[in-house]
């Protein structure tokens, strides 16, 4: 393939001088930081990332667009924020067709929330959409993503290998893996090339300090140098001159970013822009509901724990009282695991679940059922993924143009608190596992 460029593709037109010139650009460019491209829209260098069960959906991700970033829905059980789609399909169990009507429902509230964000940005910015490669419904999710019309599709949790051929007929969406290490970096791009496409940009996500699912085999693995970014990022940025890939290719680094210093750092290691999560969920515009932003947002370094999901993945998450219950007695979960005869949620939203499946090296709880306990800020049920970073503002919960000011120029918002809030206080509940 020409390796300057993918297709001749009709591209969107480049900003006009009233965008650049809007105060969050200036700020940005008076600070030091580049702008970047992607699928010729010029976007302010901060990335909201996805976090699901519904924690970023069509608010958060709107507000972020708006002003000039990326914003990303997490396509994910996007039903429990619709009540009419939530009302139809809750009670699903052992109905025939329980799996294809929650499906259908998931699609429609995709649809709904990309259509949100994209009504609250108004044309600036960019929306994308979240998908895991784990999913069941993985590619129902993409092509759902490419018809309504998202400007990008962020893959992980897995490798996005097929990613290129379902959405070939939709060369002007931006295509983006997210990705921890240069050796998973240069086998999709190789793979990607003998299908005639190259990544759009590239997420580097560091497991050591990412919330969520995180890129690594095992938690052992949390801390080797080979994800650190002043080893990925040079290391990336060779192999695209070795290969002669000419068009470059952004590289979005997210782990551990709380401040205009390291969005400064990491582009002069190479890295185009940033991605940030956590910061984003203790937001007044997060879709999730407050409890849930407290939790986050109060919680300590000491608070973090890190273990196997349900997915097979190393992931890490506020040790609440239900995590530290699941976790005490893991050992006994896994020694009883065995195959169960139906979904608890009955639509198999991963496609290898350790509950599911009785896989005892996989974690053995339901996952969907205890993050959407977490959106609904049920602190004592709920499990609240986390980064392992400090948070721009502390336990404050601010707004999104709040934490643009302060990630674009070092701007503190007024009236900033510096006391804790009263911390959350956690009811003691039974264990849900799901099983």
């Amino acid at each position: 393939m020409d390796k300057s460029s993918q297709t001749d593709l009709p591209m969107p037109q480049a900003p006009d001088q009233d965008t650049l010139n809007t105060p969050l650009y200036r700020l940005a460019s008076a600070s030091g930081l580049k702008t970047w491209r992607l699928a010729g829209r010029e976007l302010l260098p901060v990335v909201q990332g996805g976090m699901g069960v519904g924690v970023s959906a069509g608010g958060l991700a709107g507000a972020v667009a708006a002003l000039g970033g990326m914003g990303t829905v997490s396509s994910v059980d996007l039903r429990r924020l619709h009540p009419d789609l939530w009302a139809s399909t809750a009670d699903l169990e052992k109905e025939p067709d329980a799996r294809e009507r929650i499906d259908a429902a998931n699609l429609t509230a995709l649809d709904r929330e990309i259509q949100r964000a994209k009504g609250i940005a108004q044309g600036q910015g960019a929306v994308a959409v979240n998908v895991m490669k784990a999913l069941s419904a993985y590619e129902m999710y993409v092509r759902q993503a490419l018809e309504s019309g998202a400007d990008a599709v962020v893959v992980g949790a897995g490798l996005p290998l097929d990613l290129p051929d379902i959405a070939r007929d939709h060369p002007r969406t931006a295509l983006i893996p997210i990705l921890s290490d240069a050796r998973g970096v240069q086998l999709l791009v190789r793979k990607w090339e003998k299908k005639g496409r190259l990544p759009d940009a590239v997420v580097i996500e560091h497991p050591r300090l990412a919330g969520g699912h995180l890129g690594a085999a095992k938690v052992a693995d949390l801390q080797d140098p080979r994800f650190d970014f002043e080893n990925v990022i040079p290391q990336v940025r060779a192999f695209f001159q070795t290969a002669g890939i000419e068009r470059e290719i952004p590289l979005i680094a997210a782990g551990g970013i709380s401040s205009r210093e390291d969005i400064l750092r990491l582009q002069a290691l190479g890295a185009s822009a940033v991605q940030l999560g956590t910061a984003f969920a203790v937001t007044l515009e997060c879709d999730a509901d407050p409890a849930f932003k407290r939790v986050l947002a109060n919680a300590r370094p000491e608070d973090m724990v890190e273990f196997i999901s349900v997915a097979g993945l190393p992931a890490r998450a506020v040790r609440t009282p239900w995590l530290d219950k699941y976790l005490r007695i893991e050992p006994k979960l896994k020694a009883v695991a065995h195959v169960k005869k139906r979904c608890n949620m009955a639509f198999d939203c991963l496609a290898h679940c350790g509950l599911r499946d009785g896989q005892a090296e996989m974690g053995q709880f339901c996952i969907d059922q205890q993050l959407g306990h977490a959106l609904d800020g049920d602190v004592g049920k709920g499990l609240y993924f986390r980064g392992a970073g400090r948070l721009p503002f502390g336990n404050q919960i601010r707004s999104v143009h709040d934490l643009m000011l302060w990630l674009l120029g070092g701007c503190e918002p007024p009236q900033l608190e510096v006391e804790r809030s009263a911390p959350i206080a956690f009811a003691a509940t039974p264990l849900e596992v799901g099983a």
